[in-house]
């Protein structure tokens, strides 16, 4: 069934789908029909939507939620991002299944409040205290606002942890077709949130291996549950002896990075005896993959990455499509952010930032150009 939606309309009714049952925010533009929808959609599905008196109640409500059970979502753009990196990183210490989705428009601060940019990337990656790893995925077409936010949900209870949709005002108020059934038929299987047994001593922290992730016990369910944003052990007690600070602080990084894989997901198109990849992501993708194919009628052999997890950065699918290559062009709407993290990966091969900030889409065209294809 084809439907014409909207990036924010998708990412509601995938919030749904997924079994999302709380939503908390703010009014903000470019993420403001998110809130509105979620508050005409959760209460036929039997859940409860928040308008808040401001995004720092938004993302504490809907930690709480999830904590008590329920699979929750909240969505902002950049100046709300920074009023949630404290509660972003209070879910960290928490181990807090959440999905947040930030409409990204032009900053800083107000900026340009109804036009797109992608200026947040590295922020949401490294915007709270302590550095710890965050999943952060991109979608580049209102389908993938569906098919990613599925994804969130489910990578959110896995490894509870918040998980981060870098949307933006270009693909998240762009209205397109779309078939929502073949959206939820690619889409993963829902995932059941994994509780601890009922009636034994719940450990909230608990793991054998710095990588494994406890399952949860619900605030006012029938374990004892401790919650703290202070450093504690496994079991949630305050603790200052460096070495239980170190073990925790290794097993809140290892059960994101050591599954830095199984999270990679990315779209390969290479082209045999290619010099050149195009690396890109979000609505700038949608111009490189014209880009490319125009480079290739014209003679150029090209290959193509576009990721859609941006972060843990997808190393080995990134080392894999630079094979053979000896240059990268990264198209980005911003002053060049993650191709700081391709040049890191690039092994000395020749690294082409094409960068905008001005309010403008980069165009095929500018790619062509200024990634020397033409």
């Amino acid at each position: 069934m084809i439907e014409f939606l909207e990036g924010n309309d998708a990412v509601v009714r995938a919030a749904i789908d997924a079994g999302c049952r709380f939503f908390a925010g703010y009014p903000i533009t470019p993420a403001t029909s998110i809130l509105t929808g979620m508050m005409r959609a959760l209460p036929d599905a039997g859940g409860v939507a928040v308008q808040c008196e401001d995004e720092i109640a938004s993302i504490g409500m809907c930690i709480g939620a999830a904590m008590t059970g329920r699979k929750t979502l909240t969505a902002t753009s950049g100046p709300g991002m920074s009023l949630y990196s404290e509660n972003i990183g209070l879910a960290i210490m928490g181990e807090t299944p959440l999905v947040i989705v930030d409409v990204q428009r032009q900053g800083p601060a107000t900026g340009s409040a109804t036009k797109g940019a992608d200026g947040d990337i590295l922020f949401l990656r490294w915007g709270t205290s302590g550095g710890l790893p965050l999943i952060v995925l991109s979608p580049e077409s209102v389908f993938e606002c569906y098919t990613l936010t599925r994804q969130a949900f489910n990578l959110a209870e896995r490894y509870r942890t918040p998980v981060i949709l870098a949307s933006q005002k270009e693909v998240g108020l762009t209205r397109e077709r779309v078939d929502l059934v073949e959206a939820a038929r690619v889409s993963p299987a829902v995932m059941a949130r994994p509780l601890a047994p009922a009636g034994e001593p719940y450990v909230p922290h608990a793991f054998s291996s710095p990588g494994d992730v406890a399952p949860l016990s619900p605030i006012g369910g029938p374990n004892l549950v401790r919650y703290t944003t202070s450093m504690h052990d496994e079991r949630a007690w305050l603790t200052g002896d460096p070495a239980v600070i170190a073990r925790m602080m290794e097993h809140l990084r290892r059960k994101i990075d050591d599954h830095a894989d199984d999270m990679a997901l990315v779209d390969h198109q290479p082209q045999t005896g290619a010099d050149t990849l195009v690396l890109a992501y979000g609505v700038a993708a949608r111009s490189a993959r014209e880009a490319v194919v125009r480079a290739r009628a014209a003679g150029r052999r090209v290959s193509l990455l576009v990721l859609k997890t941006l972060f843990p950065v997808p190393e080995a699918a990134i080392a894999r499509a630079l094979e053979g290559v000896e240059r990268v062009v990264v198209p980005e709407m911003n002053l060049g952010q993650y191709v700081e993290v391709v040049r890191r990966l690039a092994g000395g091969r020749e690294v082409v930032s094409v960068a905008r900030m001005n309010t403008d889409l980069v165009s095929p065209q500018d790619v062509l150009k200024e990634g020397g294809l033409l």
